[in-house]
């Protein structure tokens, strides 16, 4: 996943799900782990840091 497209999911999972955005993310790294799916998984990885810092920027 390119970066542009991290950031994009961030923004729209973050807009959905409020501060269990992060949580939803992580659950769905998970679900990719267990199917094997590690590529998906580190995308997924890739967003919970990008929404990680969505939510740092808007604690300020």
């Amino acid at each position: 996943m390119q970066v542009i497209q991290t950031a994009e999911y961030a923004r729209a999972l973050y807009r959905t799900h409020g501060d269990r955005a992060e949580a939803e993310a992580a659950s769905r790294e998970r679900m990719c782990d267990a199917a094997g799916k590690r590529a998906e998984a580190e995308d997924w990885r890739a967003v919970r840091r990008a929404i990680r810092s969505l939510r740092g920027a808007n604690e300020s």
